[in-house]
């Protein structure tokens, strides 16, 4: 009988133990989200949501994360994304446990949420995915369908570069969800780089660009949007430009069921009568 108890004890002992590190701010979010939160001892740069990821350690950017800063914090478990690939291709010399999760359209959202929960043995994964389905179904459905393009990150000079939402990727997952087309038609990744000749070609119905003041706090809006609306399209032409200022939209965790509902919204709010 002692013995199973002293069993029974070093397994919770182990299981309470377990030290995660995240490679990134939305699986940060998600591991919250399934209430594993406690076992977190690393995060990636800009995990800002919930409050309580910001104290935790930072092992670099989710694009540059530091080897040596992961092993100081003795991980069990480091789950990163597909662009996390070669840090944990690393990590297993150190017989480091990994997890890589693909978090790029909506369907391997919820796949991934499941994944994880099961890995870190959590039962709230059920909710949060059926938090993504109802936002979903309820997403706002447009009576004339128009195209839209999504843009990352508010910049008042266009004359170089600017991303866009391309294809396989939860933004365009929402546009049709809305009943619209994405202006991107051509075959290419799923974040696009567009010069200034190239929007004029797209001449999108709508422009939607996603801006963060968490993370972009020294952007002039107003000069912003005046070049957007300098530029000879059809959503200049017709005033459809607006700028979302949310600090969740940029990230692919269970908090797509708020950019699901807030984007819909915005992408019909002037075509739909009963908006």
């Amino acid at each position: 009988m002692k013995i199973l108890i002293f069993i029974l004890l070093s397994l919770l002992t182990l299981n309470a133990n377990e030290r995660i590190v995240s490679l990134s701010p939305s699986l940060t979010e998600i591991v919250y989200a399934l209430e594993k939160g406690n076992s977190l001892v690393g995060t990636s740069s800009y995990s800002l949501h919930p409050k309580e990821a910001q104290k935790l350690p930072i092992i670099g950017g989710y694009r540059n994360p530091n080897v040596e800063r992961i092993l100081v914090l003795s991980p069990t478990l480091v789950i990163g994304q597909d662009f996390s690939q070669s840090t944990l291709e690393k990590l297993k010399y150190f017989k480091i446990k990994t997890l890589k999760l693909n978090l790029k359209t909506i369907e391997s959202i919820k796949n991934s949420i499941n994944v994880l929960a099961k890995e870190i043995d959590s039962k709230k994964a059920n909710k949060l995915i059926q938090d993504i389905e109802d936002a979903t179904k309820k997403a706002s459905k447009n009576d004339t369908p128009h195209s839209v393009m999504i843009v990352y990150g508010l910049r008042d000079d266009l004359r170089s570069s600017t991303y866009i939402a391309g294809h396989d990727i939860f933004f365009e997952d929402i546009i049709k969800l809305s009943g619209n087309t994405n202006a991107y038609t051509a075959n290419s990744t799923s974040q696009p780089v567009l010069n200034y000749e190239n929007i004029i070609a797209l001449n999108p119905d709508q422009i939607i660009i996603l801006h963060s003041h968490a993370t972009e706090p020294n952007v002039d809006v107003k000069k912003a949007l005046k070049a957007w609306y300098a530029i000879p399209t059809n959503a200049s032409k017709n005033k459809n430009i607006s700028i979302v200022d949310e600090n969740y939209l940029h990230i692919p965790s269970h908090r797509v069921a708020l950019t699901i509902k807030r984007l819909s919204h915005e992408m019909n709010k002037n075509y739909n009568s009963g908006n």
